[in-house]
């Protein structure tokens, strides 16, 4: 039977064995994300591998050939451009794609958030799982380039795991935030597909963070998916350490997370209310 009424919670309970009570409602949700988002398309599932290869296209002609970008991995070997983009992409392709369906989440669900309880966290943490899909997409298209450019990955692959782990805890966090606000505050709705567009190019994807001079780098490192672009891509074709500015955004990640749980919970309990 199901609750009516959502009870107050103090500080940032997740409450993980209720949202586990829940996990079928999870599943089903993510089940459905899928469908919808290519429901009555002309190419269907095609539009996932569509989408990042036409970013990588573009953004390796702008920096590659018409800004000439050049970039070296593992002991000063030349990485092909289009491969030092594509391994950039890898993380932001996730977390734009969690950012940008996580936004209006909770509104289009407001129907079933209206008539039932169920932890409200379960909605963006659906879109999360959902973009494993975009995920997986453009790792296999970065393989296929690494074959095609005969680009062996570097040894510090081992550590692609925990940086992907960061990078799914980067989306999950601005997911949380945008969903929270966008039902306070519609205006997010067109926001978000803005500092997307910002995003992009304020984030390491085609270029290396150490063409931003010194004086900025702090700042840069501010954004939270510059660390975590530039250590996935240190995973994958190897080169000079991470600088140390870089955990300042994974610091940023963690604070996101945090303050984002505070905020969503605080909104979770007039939800209903504010739909």
């Amino acid at each position: 039977m199901y609750k009516t009424i959502i009870e107050p919670s103090n500080g940032i309970n997740l409450n993980l064995k209720e949202i586990w009570q829940y996990r079928e409602l999870l599943w089903t949700l993510t089940y459905r994300d899928i469908r919808v988002k290519y429901a009555q398309t002309a190419i269907g599932f095609a539009w996932a591998i569509v989408n990042p290869l036409f970013t990588l296209l573009i953004l390796s002609f702008v920096f590659g050939t018409v800004a000439n970008v050049k970039v070296e991995g593992t002991d000063g070997v030349v990485v092909p451009h289009i491969i030092y983009t594509i391994t950039g992409l890898c993380g932001w392709q996730y977390f734009s794609e969690v950012l940008a369906q996580a936004g209006g989440s909770i509104i289009g669900a407001q129907n079933m958030v209206k008539k039932i309880y169920f932890p409200r966290l379960i909605i963006p943490m659906s879109k999360a799982i959902t973009a494993f899909i975009d995920f997986a997409v453009v790792i296999i298209i970065m393989i296929i380039c690494m074959i095609i450019y005969q680009f062996p990955p570097s040894e510090n692959i081992i550590y692609f795991p925990l940086f992907f782990i960061i990078a799914v805890v980067s989306g999950l966090s601005a997911g949380i935030w945008m969903s929270a606000l966008t039902i306070r505050f519609r205006d997010f709705q067109h926001i978000t597909p803005m500092l997307l567009r910002i995003g992009m190019y304020a984030t390491p994807i085609a270029y290396p963070a150490s063409a931003v001079p010194e004086k900025y780098q702090l700042l840069f490192y501010m954004n939270p998916m510059a660390g975590v672009v530039e250590g996935m891509r240190w995973c994958i074709i190897g080169g000079a350490p991470l600088h140390y500015y870089a955990y300042i955004s994974f610091f940023v990640i963690f604070l996101f997370l945090v303050f984002g749980l505070m905020y969503f919970k605080r909104v979770e309990r007039v939800m209903a209310d504010i739909l």
